[in-house]
């Protein structure tokens, strides 16, 4: 279990909320639900922590398509988002995501100024303010697939000659002060199904590689290739080279075929020759390669190739690789996807005046320009809550010590610009734990203990203020709701408890950049589920001490499908066609139920205390869900969640005096809160809400409130005080 914030603090009474479950057959009956029993104990000497929610819980806002950001803050879209009752923003990098350098200021300086090219830096000062800010395509990229529209290509089999992948110059000692042997360089190709191999030809660029390995693994799940566990990867026979010239070489790398899906080229040794006479020592670091062929030979010398070459990500065989070099060209943006500018978001009232959780660009950007961004945030007078270096490392498969050595240069530079900003990352695109190899935990709980150790072998870590991640927990969308919304909470804090065993100290802050049901699009994210899902996410973070918590689809969106059986989006609002706000989800409306009557509107320090539920199921499972807080206003208010989608619940609230005579309970009227299928009902043949009403209020006298009905798959808040 997670450590949690604050230690218990004591107080005199003991809540307790009897909740009387209904019938666990099928059906709902009123003679039955009142013999079957489950308890909510608010336990009021137990302060869990405390917490403001104008601080604690926030929304994000993401880049979009051509000419969208215009549509979607359009200050009556603006208006609405707020009214979701969110105070702080993060600002979601998704130039990083595609594989793009971003120009956060269109203005700026190239290193090759004459050919407009090389490596960018935005200018800290501007003109007039930022409105829009675009990524830049890299011509040298290496990646296949990308994790942003995936419209992009590998350089590597692109049926081009003259176009290349060249490998990134900041990961060489020149810059991370470690030996090049700690971050070798390499290029993982995917032949889409087992194929017979004994040759692979490749024409290199500058520079090439002086010593290389040719490999072939047997890859069960392509993340590994980023933590490469021992035994993944074979050397061929012949498959160690040393070169002197470069060029085109074809390699026999065995006498016999092997049958192989996966190879990998290591690079072990570079020429440090670069293409053309350059002063600028970024060109002769790294690797390039312009074309790779897998396949046989034949004795007669025919050579087969097995590498489907194109320029298209579905036009051509699969390539990963360790990193890309950021340069680009003039020629190379991307004005398809757009970001809000600087000036504009914060000008917008999005942030209510509250510090933004800031991103630097780092797989593919420069150390200059993420230091200039902060730079121009400073001088203009934005608030920043904290720099987040990065997104999403381990969906691109970078190894952990190549990002902490990017980190460290990262850090180092904008530390010089403010020597007390919060830095941190690496924005986890998930964070189950890998336990495909019994019962040692892979994955990303252990690709972030390797960086953690790397940032303590260089004595860095006090650069690394908090983590971040993301949780969409759930890629099967197409089956029952639900077990996982049942299951949710239990898995955010086992996920959490392991990255704690694998290096996460306690005082370490967390930061849930992003939260969602699924990364994929679903019907549970605009229905009940995702009112319930949110809510429970939000409460089991706050209850382990998490430290931000950031709503992904704060901006109006549209239905999307990602497979036949369901449609929908992580959203609170749909849009029409012009970007107008026209439909509310349930989402929206648990959220703003959760910030805006849960929680006190005006903010302030909020105590949170321990509930325990029973009975608990034996996969450790509850129906129903007790989040209790003491607001600043001192009333008392409870958010219960009934997961059950076929059974209503009653609810009869009682205190106890825990330390003195006498019983202590809600004193007058109370104020009760309602969402369920009564008020919401998502039309999945259309994409609407066919049925779209706010939480329903009501006042009860305190008694009334003993004997409180919870609908199936509902949230319910209950609020008054205490005599």
């Amino acid at each position: 279990m997670l450590a949690l914030l604050n230690s218990a603090k004591n107080t005199k009474s003991i809540l307790s909320i009897v909740l009387i479950q209904a019938s666990f057959c099928c059906g709902v009956s009123t003679q039955t639900a009142e013999r079957n029993r489950a308890t909510v104990t608010i336990d009021t000497p137990s302060i869990v922590r405390e917490f403001d929610p104008n601080e604690a819980l926030g929304a994000g806002i993401d880049g979009h398509g051509l000419g969208e950001i215009n549509e979607l803050l359009s200050p009556a879209n603006v208006e609405q988002m707020l009214s979701a009752g969110f105070k702080p923003i993060t600002y979601r990098l998704r130039t990083e995501l595609a594989n793009e350098a971003w120009h956060w200021n269109p203005n700026g300086a190239w290193s090759d100024v004459s050919g407009a090219q090389g490596y960018w830096t935005s200018d800290v000062n501007s003109d007039g303010d930022i409105s829009l800010s675009y990524g830049y395509s890299l011509p040298r990229r290496g990646n296949t697939i990308d994790q942003a529209i995936n419209k992009g290509y590998s350089r590597i089999d692109d049926g081009d000659p003259d176009s290349y992948w060249k490998s990134n110059p900041y990961l060489d000692k020149a810059f991370t002060k470690d030996d090049n042997a700690f971050h070798q360089q390499w290029v993982v190709i995917d032949l889409g199904s087992e194929k017979e191999v004994n040759a692979v030809r490749i024409q290199w660029g500058s520079p090439y590689a002086a010593e290389y390995e040719i490999q072939y693994g047997s890859v069960s799940d392509i993340s590994d290739i980023a933590q490469n566990p021992p035994g993944l990867w074979h050397t061929f026979v012949n498959g160690r080279v040393s070169t002197k010239a470069g060029g085109d070489m074809l390699t026999r790398v065995s006498q016999r075929t092997i049958r192989t899906r996966y190879l990998r080229i290591l690079l072990k040794k570079s020429s440090f020759m670069s293409a053309a006479d350059s002063s600028d020592i970024r060109d002769k670091l790294g690797f390039a390669i312009r074309e790779i062929y897998v396949g046989t030979v034949k004795a007669a010398g025919h050579f087969t190739d097995e590498i489907r070459h194109g320029k298209q990500t579905n036009g051509q065989s699969a390539i990963f690789v360790s990193s890309t070099d950021p340069w680009h060209r003039s020629t190379d943006n991307d004005f398809n996807t757009e970001h809000a500018g600087f000036d504009r978001l914060y000008n917008s009232g999005l942030t209510n005046d509250s510090p933004v959780l800031i991103p630097v660009g780092v797989l593919y950007d420069t150390p200059e320009n993420a230091a200039a961004e902060i730079s121009y945030l400073i001088k203009k007078g934005y608030r920043i809550a904290g720099v987040e270096v990065g997104e999403e490392p381990d969906g691109q498969y970078v190894t952990p010590e190549d990002y902490g050595a990017l980190y460290i240069q990262w850090a180092e530079a904008i530390h010089k610009i403010a020597p007390q900003i919060k830095i941190g990352g690496p924005s986890f695109q998930e964070i189950a734990p890998d336990t495909r190899r019994g019962k040692t935990e892979g994955g990303n709980p252990v690709w972030f203990e390797r960086f953690i150790k790397y940032l303590e072998r260089r004595r860095r870590t006090s650069d690394f203020s908090f983590l971040s991640f993301e949780w969409y927990p759930f890629d099967e969308v197409c089956g029952s709701t639900a077990p996982q919304i049942a299951s949710e909470a239990e898995l955010l804090r086992r996920f959490l408890a392991v990255f704690r065993k694998h290096g996460l100290k306690a005082d370490v802050p967390l930061v849930m950049t992003e939260y969602g049901y699924s990364a994929f699009s679903t019907q549970a994210e605009d229905d009940i589920e995702g009112a319930l899902f949110n809510a429970d996410t939000i409460g089991t973070f706050l209850t382990i001490g998490g430290g931000q918590a950031y709503l992904y689809g704060y901006e109006p969106n549209v239905v999307e499908r990602d497979f036949p059986c369901t449609a929908g989006n992580n959203m609170l609002f749909l849009h029409d066609g012009d970007g107008k706000i026209e439909y509310r989800t349930a989402t929206y409306f648990g959220s703003r139920m959760m910030m805006t009557e849960w929680l006190q509107p005006s903010g302030g320090v909020h105590s949170m205390y321990r509930c325990d539920t029973a009975p608990i199921d034996p996969k450790g499972k509850a129906m129903i869900a007790a989040y209790a807080v003491q607001r600043p206003d001192k009333q008392w208010s409870i958010m219960l969640l009934n997961k059950d989608p076929q059974r209503a619940w009653t609810a009869n609230v009682s205190f106890s005096n825990s330390s003195g005579p006498g019983d202590v309970g809600l004193a007058g009227e109370v104020d009760l809160y309602q969402f369920s299928a009564e008020q919401y009902k998502w039309d999945a043949n259309v994409g609407l809400s066919a049925k779209s009403d706010p939480p329903k209020h009501t006042r009860l006298d305190a008694a009334a409130a003993r004997n409180l009905q919870l609908p199936p798959y509902s949230l319910t808040v209950l609020r008054g005080s205490v005599k």
